[in-house]
């Protein structure tokens, strides 16, 4: 068989003839000639801008067509990206040397320039449900004393800046000034310098992608990947087996002894960072929504703003059995953010004890003897176990006499609303992308103020003073010793406050067809430069 004819019998896996046509035309030569590799992953993507929404399935399609100034190891650890080095010139001042003779898709030349337009354009992207303010909050000012050199000043000492940029991917101002949301889903304005470039995108179905042959890294093994959306965990596990995919992501924990056994499917897994926890809502100091007597009354105020209810509500949860019996061991149970042995874990905040009786006085201590009516909102299809976790929980509540419904949706529908506060209570996860305990404490409970770009993801609207005081100086502080010791403080605080009901953290897992291998690790994308072949 001819040479052509090859890659087109490859092209015809991925079923689509406009990336077919893109692959063909493009000529690549070397050891990946023709490959293509079709990925599917469970979570909801929501746009290929790589500003919209701070979220891994969004991150992760990032990841294939936009840079980041400093890349990611195994270990969340920066290492040189777009920016060669990153030197604190003073307390205040970091210096980044860029890489020369980086190429936008569109052949154009990268510069700071464009480094210094995506820090303003990532702080405030129209609609976003939850942005990377954040991750640029410390940033006063940036300037290029030359092209390939960056000057980022500070509004105070930040030793986590390398970190928090390793969240933020680099845009060109020559195609996004002025650019719409919109006009990266519809590719016009998605031209990235990163491993591949945008051939289609179907709002939840695919995205598909072409190697970039002028990427400044190393090359990438698949010339054409396609990355499926399929959030059903059985419809991804029989994608998987039938050999219509090639990796998934998230098997579902009850099928991962089947996988083990075939000859056809390895499977990889890691200890990961993603948080599953229960977000209350302390925006509504009356008439909270989804909350009532048990006669269906609604409170003048609300039950969720009382400490001994929120404790009550933390200890009647058996997070043992969560972790064994829902999540069938793919999960460790945790009472607070960070795993044991990272930067940040406080091992003074121990797992919460499973204490229904002590629960029910709490509740009687309150004014609640009888209990209440209350929703758990969920989504059903973004994190593993999501809907079922949620309904373990509600059976937990119920036996204490907090009468727990489910409303379970789709991630799309679930976001939108829950981060207008129209619940009173949630199911999340969060995966702490810096690697260490502060993320949580600046994106996640910080009083939200989006001028600061703080809380950006504090749907619950939590706010306490002093536990923002302890955020900033955690995210000021230079010395490791001292930083960790802040930010262990505050684990304490917040947790004793109860201003969010952590669950269990995951273990990652991936499986994948016999004859492709997965570099796996702490961050759950799943990356076509991680693929290889076995």
């Amino acid at each position: 068989m001819k040479r052509r004819d090859l890659a087109s019998a490859s092209l015809a896996l991925l079923g689509s003839p406009l990336l077919a046509r893109h692959a063909l035309a493009q000529g690549a030569a070397g050891s990946g000639e023709g490959k293509p590799l079709v990925m599917a992953i469970g979570g909801a993507i929501n746009s290929i801008d790589p500003h919209f929404f701070s979220a891994t399935p969004n991150h992760t399609v990032a990841n294939h067509i936009f840079s980041r100034l400093m890349e990611r190891d195994r270990k969340g650890n920066p290492v040189p990206g777009l920016a060669l080095s990153w030197t604190p010139v003073s307390e205040t001042e970091w210096e980044f040397k860029l890489r020369p003779g980086v190429k936008w898709h569109d052949g154009r030349d990268f510069t700071a320039d464009d480094a210094i337009f995506t820090f303003a354009r990532a702080r405030d992207v129209p609609n976003s449900p939850g942005g990377l303010g954040p991750y640029l909050s410390s940033i006063a000012e940036a300037k290029a004393p030359d092209p390939l050199t960056l000057r980022v000043t500070t509004r105070g000492p930040a030793p986590l800046l390398p970190r928090q940029l390793q969240q933020v991917h680099i845009v060109s101002r020559h195609v996004g000034e002025g650019a719409t949301t919109d006009q990266y889903n519809s590719g016009k304005a998605a031209i990235g310098t990163g491993p591949y470039k945008f051939v289609r995108y179907v709002p939840g179905d695919r995205l598909e992608l072409v190697r970039n042959e002028e990427y400044w890294g190393p090359k990438p093994e698949w010339t054409q990947v396609t990355l499926r959306q399929i959030t059903n965990p059985g419809a991804r596990v029989a994608a998987l087996l039938s050999g219509d995919v090639g990796i998934i992501d998230t098997p579902p924990a009850s099928d991962l002894p089947r996988l083990r056994n075939s000859p056809q499917v390895t499977v990889e897994t890691a200890p990961g960072l993603r948080l599953i926890y229960l977000g209350p809502d302390f925006s509504h100091a009356t008439n909270p929504p989804e909350v009532t007597t048990k006669d269906g009354k609604p409170f003048e105020k609300s039950p969720l703003l009382d400490l001994r209810v929120r404790r009550a509500l933390n200890i009647a949860i058996n997070r043992q059995a969560l972790a064994e019996r829902v999540m069938q061991g793919m999960a460790a149970p945790t009472g607070q953010w960070m795993p044991q042995g990272s930067f940040g874990y406080a091992p003074g905040v121990p797992v919460p004890p499973y204490a229904p009786d002590e629960a029910r006085k709490l509740l009687a201590e309150a004014g609640f003897p009888e209990g209440f009516r209350i929703a758990l909102r969920t989504p059903n299809d973004r994190y593993p176990n999501d809907a079922e976790t949620a309904q373990a929980v509600a059976q937990m509540w119920t036996r204490i006499g907090v009468q727990t419904r489910i409303e379970a949706m789709p991630w799309s529908a679930y976001v939108p609303r829950a981060t207008r506060q129209e619940y009173s209570m949630c199911l999340w996860g969060w995966s702490s992308s810096t690697g260490e305990g502060s993320n949580v404490m600046n994106s996640v409970l910080s009083t939200y103020n989006k001028e600061k770009g703080r809380g950006s993801s504090n749907d619950g609207r939590y706010s306490n003073p002093e536990f923002d005081a302890l955020t900033d100086a955690a995210l000021s502080t230079i010395d490791d010793t001292k930083r960790e010791a802040l930010i262990q403080k505050g684990v304490a605080m917040a947790m004793g406050d109860v201003a969010l009901i952590p669950l269990f953290i995951l273990t990652n897992a991936w499986a994948t067809r016999k004859g492709l291998a997965y570099a796996a690790g702490s961050s759950e994308m799943t990356l076509a430069m991680d693929v290889r072949s076995a």
